[in-house]
């Protein structure tokens, strides 16, 4: 499960090993409203043979190729919205000059976002320019030649009508904030379900939870569930098809053809290990059965290649449900120092699930440690993005208890992340002077020991009753993904105080690291507010994993309290000890929901501690957070890598830039889909 976290103890090793942690300024590239462009970078590319570059290129395509599977996930318009967008900026030499930033400023936060629903809220948003606006600069576009290829199962708008019908179809989804208006709805309004109010398109127009509840899923995962006109349902399975016609193509193939076809040529240039992982993943590709998925995830799972991957459906945030897997690639270059810095805390991962406060009948005894690579990333693409500083991988149970898990620590995003945020935060929200400078000196720390102990030794925890070995997704449905990452989360808070990672040399002053996170801990109910903008509840799953953490200590405890000042409202810890109980109570008791599969129980949990908040005190947040002039969301741009090839179309070198602009990335990336797309 992914772990969204700025940043982090990771980020001082880090540092020492590839330099310091770069300024803000060489960062924070660019920024639209509230939300600020990162800039990833991966140096220790460069310290690659040339059979690796090439390697990493040719993954970094596959990552690529996918991409935009995850903007038809989000909403069944959001692969048109986005070639509109594609062709209208492409072409902007001839878009009126008034119009022009407004346009693009959207089309930024729309490729940040996959879409047009904010990742972090799953809310809509719409364009500063009108639908009028829209249409002329479409037409201008047009004229200058846009609009003239087909743009992946997209046909041409070669025709004025043809342009004009295709707007038309698309004016609510682009400008009508009432149109679709939650990416994923888990407290869902106006008598609809949570399937029938979310924008994503896991499931067909008609189908409700309610037809889910006895429906026999051959394909949880890679599927998207319709109802045919009399009202049976059926899956439509995401697959290339095989090559001997034996399997036919089915959702997406066009895009998971071209995928196969880069992870094919990355296949003739991997070690025989990974060779065969990435084959087992073509064949999957092709096939879409859960049984060809296993034997990938057991591979995988099991190769330490120095360029690693991933690609494939993997996380079910986005699903209401809690059972359908959002597009997602990243290619990663391991950090060897690193890596085997942080390999202790895997190969102690016994120690620690002994001493989980849960019932010993939850607790693993064949234990098999995780892998740990602390990473760069060279692209992260769909459902992956610049927040994501750790994950453990893969989400299939039975994989994990069999085989481990592989945990990844980015780097490269957690150095990213703190450049551009910095302190200022701190000087705003802390209750005083004291908590201050414990963040000050200790917070950075504290929060990347928090992700290493969140993704190492927190989601491959625990063990499930006999009769859910398959896992106990399916019987949590929409809370699931709350109850694994705060599961996650309150794993690193109880084992923050044990003495082993001071043996392990991972922490320095324990006692005031543990206070650094624990203060962290309880502020991010009060802070995480200037993300939600609008309403009065929280739909994002990390989110909504602090504040039952924060909410159910303050109410079970008293460990925690709210304190107000000069008209300013403040979070405190009062009792750190007594904070850690409440944290092993809360923790014991999400096991357990998840080792039974309690539904009511963890429903129960969430909706009374995780999800309500009061409007007015985010109010008072975002005002307070405007004055620090700090982005609220962060998106990503990934260094690009460029193949120079030979008459014979092999590559000879592979080079590597950071491109500054979103523009110039997402241009490149829907090129190619669109043959007549061009960077202006």
């Amino acid at each position: 499960m992914q772990r969204f976290i700025t940043s982090v103890f990771i980020a001082a090793l880090a540092s020492a090993a590839h330099g310091a942690t770069p300024a803000a300024s060489d960062v924070l590239v660019d920024r639209v409203g509230n939300t600020g462009f990162i800039q990833l970078r991966a140096e220790s590319f460069r310290a690659l043979d040339a059979r690796q570059q090439e390697l990493a290129y040719w993954l970094t395509q596959a990552s690529i190729a996918i991409d935009p599977v995850c903007y038809d996930q989000f909403s069944a318009y959001g692969l048109r919205q986005k070639r509109v967008l594609e062709e209208i900026i492409a072409h902007a030499a001839v878009i009126d000059p008034a119009v022009r930033p407004g346009l693009e400023a959207y089309a930024k936060l729309f490729w940040g976002n996959r879409g047009n629903h904010n990742l972090y809220t799953t809310k809509k948003f719409v364009p500063a320019i009108t639908a009028a606006d829209l249409r002329v600069a479409a037409h201008a576009a047009q004229k200058a030649g846009a609009f003239q290829t087909t743009c992946g199962d997209l046909p041409a708008l070669a025709t004025p009508t043809a342009l004009d019908a295709e707007l038309t179809a698309l004016d609510a989804a682009f400008f009508d904030a009432a149109f679709e208006p939650m990416l994923t709805a888990k407290s869902p309004q106006g008598g609809k379900d949570i399937i029938q109010s979310s924008s994503n398109t896991f499931y067909g127009p008609g189908v409700t939870l309610a037809d889910l509840k006895d429906f026999p899923a051959r394909y949880p995962l890679n599927s998207r569930v319709i109802k045919d006109a009399g009202g049976k349902l059926h899956e439509l399975v995401c697959r290339a098809g095989t090559p001997d016609g034996k399997v036919a193509p089915g959702l997406y193939a066009t895009y998971l053809n071209r995928t196969i076809a880069c992870l094919t040529k990355a296949q003739a240039v991997a070690e025989p290990g990974q060779a065969a992982v990435i084959g087992h993943l073509i064949r999957y590709y092709q096939t879409g059965e859960y049984a060809d998925l296993l034997t990938f995830d057991t591979a995988w799972v099991q190769d330490g290649a120095t360029v690693d991957f991933l690609n494939g459906f993997i996380e079910i945030y986005r699903d209401a449900n809690g059972a359908k897997g959002s597009s997602q690639a990243f290619v990663s270059i391991t950090d060897a120092p690193l890596t085997h810095a942080m390999s202790s805390l895997a190969e102690n991962s016994a120690y620690f699930e002994a001493r989980a406060p849960w019932a010993d009948a939850y607790k693993k005894k064949d234990f098999h440690p995780p892998v740990v690579k602390a990473v760069e990333v060279l692209v992260e693409t769909g459902d992956f993005g610049v927040v994501t500083i750790g994950d453990n991988l893969p989400n299939e149970n039975e994989i994990h208890e069999k085989y481990g898990t592989k945990n990844f620590l980015f780097t490269a995003s957690s150095r990213a992340l703190k450049a551009a945020a910095g302190q200022k935060s701190n000087g705003e929200f802390c209750v005083n002077a004291e908590v201050r400078a414990r963040q000050e000196q200790y917070g950075d720390s504290s929060d990347e020991l928090l992700t290493a102990l969140h993704e190492v030794i927190g989601h491959g925890s625990g063990k499930m009753s006999d009769r859910l070995k398959g896992g106990s997704e399916s019987y949590l449905k929409e809370y699931y993904s709350t109850m694994e990452e705060a599961r996650a989360d309150l794993m690193a808070l109880w084992n923050i105080w044990d003495p082993k990672l001071k043996e392990l040399g991972l922490v320095t002053n324990q006692e005031e690291q543990a206070k650094a996170m624990y203060d962290h801990a309880a502020m991010a109910v009060l802070i995480q507010l200037r993300s939600i903008p609008k309403g009065d509840s929280i739909e994002e799953d990390h989110q909504r994993d602090r504040a039952l953490i924060a909410n159910y200590i303050m109410d079970r405890t008293g460990a925690i309290q709210w304190v107000v000042r000069d008209g300013k409202t403040y979070i405190e810890v009062k009792d750190y000890q007594k904070m850690r109980a409440g944290v092993g109570q809360l923790l014991a008791e999400l096991m357990r929901c998840k080792a039974e599969g309690d539904y009511p129980g963890i429903q129960s949990l969430v909706e009374k501690y995780g999800v309500h908040f009061d409007p007015a005190l985010r109010d008072q947040v975002l005002a307070r957070y405007k004055q620090l002039d700090l982005p609220t969301y962060w998106a990503g741009i990934n260094p690009e890598l460029t193949a120079e090839t030979a008459a014979d179309g092999k590559v000879t070198r592979v080079n590597l830039s950071y491109p500054a602009d979103a523009i110039h990335q997402y241009l490149g990336y829907g090129a190619m889909y669109d043959a007549g797309l061009t960077r202006p």
